[in-house]
């Protein structure tokens, strides 16, 4: 599903932010991404969303090379993964409704595939009550799960979750991840990038950790135990 070969990402200064990764995600499997600040894990993510090129190296989603896709094909490949950040990412005038219905409005769905896709998510991440409701009228955990509802309604093979619990309280990050692991469980591979040491050994899944670029340990029930 996702293979990282030989990939390394350098800037103009300093040591390079990725560097020789060799690793491999399989269809359906649940990978944290964890390490310290300036270990690699944001320049990760933007490769994996071709945000960025790797300097060396390639990557394959889905058996397709991102250095050969077109940039102007690089909005119909982003369709195969579902993306939720920290700071949630919700249009601030729009309802529940309108911001999930958005995502599928970008690819030109018909409005009756709106009309069903919406509820049926919003109903899966518990929200069918606040489809009316604005950004500010939800808690955080309300609008992550509405930023979770966004990254699914298109049905993506892939969903990345970059540091999603990151403003979260104990509570609601749990819930998140519950809702994760659900997601998981109903087949889409789930990678997810965070620093939340609790989070990933309370959740015993496969765990990836990098430092300074570099892959330290791959264990398939892992835990974080340092930076």
């Amino acid at each position: 599903m996702i293979v990282l070969e030989g990939v390394t990402k350098s800037y103009e200064k300093g040591l390079p932010a990725l560097s020789n990764m060799d690793l491999k995600i399989e269809d359906g499997e649940f990978v944290f991404v964890v390490g310290a600040s300036g270990s690699g894990k944001s320049t990760f993510i933007k490769l994996l969303l071709k945000e960025i090129e790797p300097t060396e190296g390639r990557i394959l989603i889905d058996n397709q090379d991102l250095t050969k896709i077109k940039r102007r094909n690089v909005p119909i490949f982003r369709r195969k993964l579902g993306v939720v950040f920290q700071d949630f990412r919700l249009l601030k005038d729009r309802t529940v409704y309108e911001n999930v219905a958005f995502a599928q409005r970008v690819i030109e769905r018909p409005n009756r595939v709106i009309k069903r896709n919406v509820p049926e998510v919003l109903t899966l991440m518990g929200l069918a009550n606040k489809y009316k409701s604005l950004p500010k009228e939800l808690s955080g955990g309300e609008q992550q799960r509405v930023a979770l509802a966004r990254a699914l309604v298109n049905k993506p093979s892939i969903l990345l979750a970059d540091e999603p619990t990151g403003n979260l309280d104990p509570k609601n990050s749990i819930e998140i991840m519950r809702l994760l692991d659900e997601i998981n469980a109903r087949g889409t591979t789930v990678v997810v990038v965070t620093h939340n040491r609790e989070i990933v050994n309370a959740m015993r899944k496969r765990v990836v950790r990098l430092r300074k670029g570099v892959i330290m340990s791959d264990e398939k029930e892992g835990v974080y135990v340092e930076d």
